[in-house]
């Protein structure tokens, strides 16, 4: 049975970085399977934290194994911060799946 990683590249979205997930969320919109959630990084404690900062938001792949490796969402994404990497088996190594 294989298994799936997605990785979000949060040097460029979320945490401050150049795109403030709450504006985009374009990979959200297009994935069917919904494995995304947009929620409050964790980075401070609450009572520091302002909830309408940009930084302190992120998109985690949160059900990766629900990937059905279309690719909507590292086509939709305008900055190439999504990466979807496959593994076939146990002992294999993870692949990148290219468009």
């Amino acid at each position: 049975m294989g298994k799936t990683k997605i990785k979000i590249d949060y040097s460029i979205c979320g945490n401050g970085n150049k795109i403030d997930p709450r504006e985009c969320a374009k990979c959200m919109k297009v994935c069917d399977p919904a494995i995304f959630l947009m929620h409050q990084s964790q980075e401070k404690s609450s009572e520091e934290r302002d909830p309408y900062d940009p930084q302190y938001w992120k998109i985690t792949a949160l059900y990766p194994s629900l990937c059905t490796h279309c690719q909507k969402c590292v086509e939709a994404c305008p900055e190439d911060a999504i990466k979807i990497y496959w593994k076939d088996s146990l002992f294999s190594k993870y692949e990148l799946i290219e468009i």
